[in-house]
């Protein structure tokens, strides 16, 4: 399938239900932690620069933000959670939008969830993967930060984010650098098969 990741545009940002696009376009959604490295990630995979913004301060995405890859399907970019520099109140409203739109069955139809591969999945990261799995989506894992690893630490540690995790055989967990590209052609696989699935 050629889908032409050059042809992204932003689309909206929800902070509230209806604001979420109701039509039956395929949705791949990406969370992870504040800090893990989600825009670099999703710069990495569309092979753009600065398309997500990048910052030096942790918890920039605070709204469910919405683009449209090649009119072929929303990469959804969820907020950054697990940040303790935000009011409480603001992780409250987080965690309300995010609960919104993991109930809705029209949004996501795969999840891609993202963890640093140099450490133990936190308690959020448990409870996002527990989202995603109460969800009944597909959803894959992947353990973005690899180059920063010494090769003999890579198997001990991907064996402890899915035992952490709880992720069943079903669940894919690719191995991911966005410094370097590791792992960018097995994620676009897989992102691309949800696609054309929900053609």
């Amino acid at each position: 399938m050629a889908i032409n990741l050059q042809n992204a545009e932003f689309i909206r940002s929800a902070v509230k239900r209806s604001d979420f696009p109701q039509n039956s376009m395929v949705q791949v959604a990406f969370a992870g932690r504040s800090n893990v490295g989600k825009s670099s990630v999703i710069n990495r995979l569309l092979n753009r620069k600065n398309f997500a913004r990048v910052g030096a301060m942790p918890g920039k995405t605070i709204h469910i933000n919405y683009f449209l890859i090649d009119k072929v399907f929303y990469l959804v970019d969820l907020p950054g959670y697990g940040y303790a520099q935000v009011s409480k109140g603001e992780r409250d409203r987080w965690g309300r939008l995010m609960e919104e739109y993991f109930a809705d069955p029209d949004q996501m139809t795969m999840g891609v969830m993202i963890v640093d591969s140099r450490h133990k999945p936190t308690a959020d990261d448990c409870t996002m993967a527990r989202w995603y799995k109460e969800a009944g989506r597909p959803f894959i894992v992947v353990a973005n930060k690899l180059d920063k690893l010494k090769k003999k630490e890579i198997e001990p540690n991907l064996t402890q984010i899915r035992q952490t995790l709880e992720l069943g055989d079903d669940v894919k967990l690719i191995p991911f650098s966005a410094e370097k590209g590791t792992g960018r052609q097995e994620l676009l696989n897989e992102i691309f098969a949800c696609v054309e699935r929900g053609k």
